[in-house]
């Protein structure tokens, strides 16, 4: 097989053997053909990676949040490394005080804050293991956590007091038991208690080692309890060097003067080590206000260098930019039209998108730009696939690059990451960052053979910032880690330039009564690409012989088809309407006939909501995976409705 463009092949190809599956090459990224980037000396542990910068840039903005004069929100004000230093340490000797020795396990449940990062450096200092807790991993979820890790003492947000003592009694006899506790006692100190308390008792810091535990972080599954990943330090520092090598490679180094807004959950890996990245190089990160509705207000205020979002927000973005056009008035949104066809032209032609139209980004796109504060220099999009289209759009508009990753809890969230300025790479997540290697295994009950002229199959990671296992439970490690290969049970698929495309999920399979195997994520992957749709869950039976689907249609473009076509009402009505299942009927059937699907992969009947699939009826994970069992419960009654009119 011809070599790919960004990728270098490390080990051979193997056919299969004694029972086990074929797998492909090995490979990992160019930016790693001399060896992989040794972290920076010295720098053994997350608390380096903080204590290193405070040498550094002692004077550096920090962490930042709005002030709050008169009751309205004003500008940011911040605490600079030094100054969060001071009060780390303690934080730190407070909560060595309260006989947490060095492994103990410390919750942390609260919306993102500096006093969520203050503490989570605190853990660091002293040799914590910093426990995430997060209602939205469903009932129950804050419980299991305390009990699981055992965590003996947390930091909470005052609001979220109350949904930590529903968890007594429960909670504290599970404690005593496992911990041989004499007495529990429940106590609750305001922020200045803890630094007096942290004044008045010194504790030495005591040695890390690579090796040890930083953090336990529960991740959902689609199915069962939450399982604690156990990430050392060593992951998170070698996966530093990783991304400081890509983006020097692609001339986009962070540095001192970038600027980071802190939203998404610290609770998920996502935005942890995205905030690590930028405390390594002395950056700033100032922190929403925790409402998504105020969301561009703060980014107008703060203006962030780099956003990091998920596609659902993105996707509002785009939603609210094609409203705007679509009410500016015909002359408006043919100039905008006009100047995107140009611009994305002469960018499929390998121009830079800073070069490829400089006139349209002043008179046309610049707006854009200002509506994400004006100094958006990346966008990237992580946790869940970002639609093509819309990929697409923001890649012209937004000027500036945008870049979709991969990555998982237990590969501590950096794997792949889509390359700046390349085209080509659209609806990928790109190739390898720099401290991996990769391999694809074949999937042959799914049609997935990592050996062939087009190799798909299950993606295998190998290296240093894989997770260091589940916490309390080895047969689960021992099922996903097989010779130091994680198997991430996401299907991909490389592409001619090296970097991988996501189509499909290994366990998402089953038969039709029939006998046909469908693959249902690869079948979602593609029927999102009809543009007036939000998102869609594709359900088969094996007593059916044919597929249903419940979409959310886009809700501008099924009122703006209704205007079209002399429909009448609210957008609840129109997705109760036969015309409207009908004709996003038609657009499914006609994605489905450009894409050569086979007859039993199309889609007979549809229903409509216009509610998002969402974490408040527990119909998608944290990171907005599909819960497939909840969502067929939920979703029953509709089911069982299009069959029966189709029969």
């Amino acid at each position: 097989m011809a070599q790919r463009k960004f990728l270098i092949e490390v080990e051979p190809a193997k056919e299969a053997k004694d029972g086990r599956p074929s797998v492909g090459p090995v490979y990992r990224s160019v930016f790693a053909k001399d060896g992989f980037p040794a972290p920076i000396v010295g720098m053994d542990s997350c608390w380096d990676i903080f204590r290193m910068s405070v040498e550094k840039y002692a004077d550096n903005r920090m962490l930042g949040r709005r002030e709050v004069v008169n009751g309205k929100p004003g500008k940011y004000v911040w605490l600079t490394y030094k100054e969060v230093y001071d009060l780390v340490i303690k934080v730190g000797n407070s909560i060595r005080s309260c006989g947490v020795e060095e492994g103990g396990r410390c919750g942390i449940f609260g919306a993102n804050c500096p006093e969520w990062i203050m503490s989570m450096e605190a853990c660091n200092a002293h040799g914590l293991h910093c426990v995430p807790l997060y209602d939205t991993l469903g009932a129950g979820a804050v419980e299991f956590i305390i009990c699981h890790a055992e965590v003996t003492i947390a930091f909470v947000e005052e609001k979220k007091i109350p949904e930590v003592l529903k968890t007594f009694p429960n909670t504290t006899q599970y404690l005593r038991s496992k911990l041989h506790l004499i007495e529990y006692s429940v106590c609750i100190c305001k922020t200045q208690s803890i630094f007096l308390q942290g004044d008045n008792n010194q504790h030495d810091l005591p040695v890390k080692k690579k090796s040890d535990i930083c953090t336990i972080m529960y991740t959902s599954g689609t199915t069962g309890d939450p399982k604690g990943v156990m990430i050392s330090n060593n992951s998170i520092v070698t996966l530093i060097a990783g991304v400081k090598r890509l983006l020097e490679s692609a001339n986009e180094a962070l540095h001192g003067e970038d600027v980071y807004l802190s939203y998404l959950p610290l609770a998920h890996i996502f935005d942890r080590v995205i905030e690590e990245c930028f405390i390594n190089h002395g950056a700033s990160i100032g922190f929403w206000r925790g409402d998504v509705k105020l969301l561009i207000e703060d980014i107008g205020e703060l203006k962030p260098s780099v956003f990091c979002a998920v596609p659902r927000v993105l996707d509002r973005i785009y939603t609210g930019l094609q409203q705007k056009l679509s009410s500016g008035g015909f002359l408006k949104k043919s100039l905008f039209d006009f100047a995107y066809k140009y611009k994305l032209h002469n960018m499929k032609k390998g121009n830079k998108h800073e070069d490829a139209s400089p006139l349209c980004d002043k008179i046309v796109f610049s707006k854009v730009k200002e509506g994400l504060g004006g100094n958006v220099r990346i966008i990237l999009s992580g946790a869940a696939p970002l639609a093509t289209h819309v990929e697409a759009f923001l890649r012209v508009v937004a000027c500036c690059h945008v870049l979709q990753g991969y990555g998982l809890t237990e590969s501590c969230a950096g794997t792949f990451v889509s390359l700046p300025n390349e085209l080509d790479m659209l609806g990928t997540v790109g190739p390898p960052v720099p401290n991996v290697d990769v391999c694809l295994e074949s999937v042959h009950e799914m049609q997935y053979d990592a050996l062939s002229s087009t190799p798909r199959g299950e993606i295998c990671i190998r290296g240093e910032t894989l997770f260091s296992g589940y916490y309390k439970r080895e047969d689960l490690t021992k099922e996903v880690l097989v010779d130091g290969w994680f198997h991430t049970g996401d299907v991909g698929e490389w592409q001619p330039d090296g970097s991988m495309k996501i189509i499909d999920r290994k366990k998402n399979i089953f038969k039709l009564s029939q006998g046909e195997y469908v693959a249902v994520e690869n079948l979602e992957n593609i029927y999102g690409l009809v543009p007036d749709i939000d998102s869609i869950w594709v359900y088969g039976s094996s007593f059916e012989s044919f597929l249903v689907a419940v979409v959310n249609p886009n809700k501008y473009a099924l009122e703006r088809w209704a205007e079209e076509k002399g429909v009448t009402g609210d957008f609840n009505s129109l997705c109760e309407n036969p015309k409207a299942k009908e004709y996003i009927l038609g657009e499914l059937s006609r994605v489905g006939k450009e894409k050569k699907l086979k007859g039993f992969e199309f889609i007979k009947a549809v229903h409509l909501d216009p509610e998002p699939f969402d974490m408040d009826r527990d119909l998608l994970t944290p990171t907005f995976k599909k819960k497939r069992p909840q969502l067929q419960k939920y979703y029953q009654r509709f089911i069982d409705n299009m069959y029966k009119s189709l029969k």
